[in-house]
């Protein structure tokens, strides 16, 4: 199986990567999928080394790639959700970082999941209930936000709603004091110390 691809960027798409491994003129390019975010950091002839999965099927090999084992690993688990293929898995990468599918998990929040073109309430209400114990819990600035309250999650819903991304709203609950608990000063407060 193939675990590692290093070599330089030949070409992107808006999902994959192609990618020359081997010396120029004699090496073989390969197409990695990937998600859009690390799609849109490479350049043709940038360097890139991408931890991969091999997908088989009948009819076709796919390669997909991350830029980290983290992001791999839960690659992995989303396929072991009943229902959910590369594509999607590859989908909620693409939208939601590894601590704000963790957050969603820990929070049994499907409605951060459905964020993720192509996912329903019933496959996002899957992958919370099949990724629950496998996902370790965030770690560092989103730790705290394990721990998030009901209110709390109705304040980054409402700020994704107004155009913010799942990480910037959830960063922005995260700096709240605790001491203002009511969902509609959370979020008039959160806009205000943000300059929204």
């Amino acid at each position: 199986m193939i675990r590692l691809v290093t070599g330089r960027v030949l070409a992107t798409s808006n999902n994959s990567l192609i990618i020359q491994v081997g010396s120029q003129g004699s090496g073989i390019g390969l197409r990695v999928f990937a998600p859009e975010p690390t799609v849109a950091r490479y350049r043709p002839d940038a360097p890139v080394t991408l931890h991969t999965y091999l997908h088989v099927r009948e009819s076709e090999l796919r390669l997909y790639g991350f830029e980290t084992e983290e992001e791999l690993a839960i690659f992995e688990l989303l396929l072991g959700v009943s229902g959910v293929g590369p594509k999607v898995a590859l989908a909620v990468l693409g939208t939601l970082t590894p601590d704000a599918l963790r957050l969603a998990v820990s929070n049994r929040e499907p409605g951060l999941v459905t964020r993720v073109p192509g996912i329903g309430k019933r496959t996002a209400e899957k992958i919370i209930l099949e990724l629950k114990g496998k996902l370790l819990p965030a770690e560092g600035e989103m730790a705290g936000l394990a721990q998030a309250t009901e209110a709390d999650m109705e304040v980054v819903e409402a700020l994704i709603a107004l155009g913010y991304s799942v990480v910037e709203a959830q960063r922005m609950v995260q700096q709240l004091p605790s001491d203002v608990t009511g969902v509609e000063e959370r979020l008039r407060l959160a806009l205000s110390q943000f300059g929204a």
